[in-house]
């Protein structure tokens, strides 16, 4: 079987030294020494100064909704993951969408002012496949209208946009280390944030609102992470360069295959952008060319996924609005396989079915 993708696993006898040390710290959660060296060394890779592990990265959002008090309204892309549509939701916000740019698949930032209200308290989107958003022109619309800005960057890791990593970006960036996601920690996720007073927040509200043993700041969650999936991480870090460089090799084969072809596009690079390789999405003429070509796939055992679908806009629990290019993105992308230990052969194989199946 080929999936849409396969978590990188360390060599066991790597991890195995960092299970034997918990073993002998007895420390399994709680900041414990592995929690706190990824910390560290997620800073330095990041060039952040203030990395939180988390417990995943829906967490990460909810807390980063929470630290930045907001309430009323959130602006927001239908063109995402689930969960950046359901964190707004869970913290009691009202998500407003705002259709997308049909070439980047990002928020279209000119359509953000039009949506804005005196119930506006953020904007809240996503660098859909690690492709940074049209950053400037949101931070001025922010400081024009005082709001807050989360980025979720849940697909960015290792992306840097005009040579600076793309989680340094807005109030709050934040991050997911699913075993799905490019540099994973089995399950996790993290938080960036750019003031002291921001970190502090975060840091309490994590740990149930702890200052110290015995006394609560202010409510809390419980989105610490344990020294296990912190094991994961440390383990998974030092190859993140050479994953990132395989994805990139197996991504211009695709290019190779399927980019010149009349009735496949591919979405747009912001340029400025140093991109990750997260994913290879494939834009088809329309629906019925996607199922036709999804099919064939999967006769073959091959599962491609279709990443994102449908336009949020469409859930049963937030209010409806007519996203029209989302819409009609999300019924025609398709996220071709990609992972490090993918075959060149692979990729002739899954790129010949799908031109043989247009």
């Amino acid at each position: 079987m080929i999936p849409v993708t396969k978590p990188f696993l360390p060599p066991l006898e790597e991890y195995t030294n960092f299970i034997k040390q918990i073993w002998l710290s007895e420390h399994l959660t709680n900041a414990g020494p592995m929690v706190k060296n990824l910390e560290l060394k997620l800073n330095d890779f990041l060039k952040t100064k203030n990395c939180f592990f988390v417990s995943n990265g829906t967490i990460a959002l909810q807390i980063a909704i929470k630290a930045l008090d907001l309430k009323g309204e959130i602006i927001t892309t239908p063109f995402s993951y689930v969960a950046t549509t359901s964190s707004i939701v869970w913290e009691g916000c009202t998500p407003i969408f705002v259709d997308i740019e049909a070439d980047t698949l990002t928020i279209d930032p000119t359509k953000i002012e039009a949506s804005i209200t005196d119930k506006t308290s953020a904007i809240l989107v996503t660098h859909v496949y690690g492709n940074p958003c049209d950053i400037e022109y949101i931070e001025q619309i922010a400081k024009k209208y005082n709001l807050k800005v989360i980025y979720d960057a849940a697909h960015c890791f290792g992306v840097e946009y005009k040579d600076i990593p793309v989680v340094n970006y807005g109030d709050i960036s934040t991050l997911s280390f699913h075993a799905t996601k490019l540099f994973q920690t089995v399950e996790g996720g993290a938080i960036v944030c750019q003031n002291q007073e921001n970190k502090k927040k975060i840091s309490y509200l994590r740990n149930f609102g702890h200052d110290g043993p015995e006394n609560f700041v202010s409510v809390g969650i419980n989105g610490k992470n344990s020294e296990l999936h912190a094991a994961m991480g440390l383990c998974n870090l030092p190859y993140i360069e050479n994953i990132i460089s395989r994805r990139k090799e197996l991504s211009e084969l695709y290019d190779e295959f399927l980019v010149n072809t009349n009735t496949i596009t591919r979405p747009t690079t912001r340029p400025d952008t140093k991109y990750n390789y997260g994913y290879y999405p494939i834009l088809l003429q329309n629906e019925a060319a996607l199922l036709r070509v999804q099919g064939a796939l999967n006769k073959e055992n091959i599962f491609p996924r279709r990443y994102f679908y449908p336009s949020l806009n469409t859930l049963n629990y937030v209010q409806p609005k007519a996203t029209p290019i989302s819409s009609d993105a999300s019924s025609r992308v398709l996220c071709l396989p990609l992972y490090h230990s993918l075959d060149r052969e692979d990729v002739k194989k899954i790129s010949a079915i799908i031109l043989k199946n247009l």
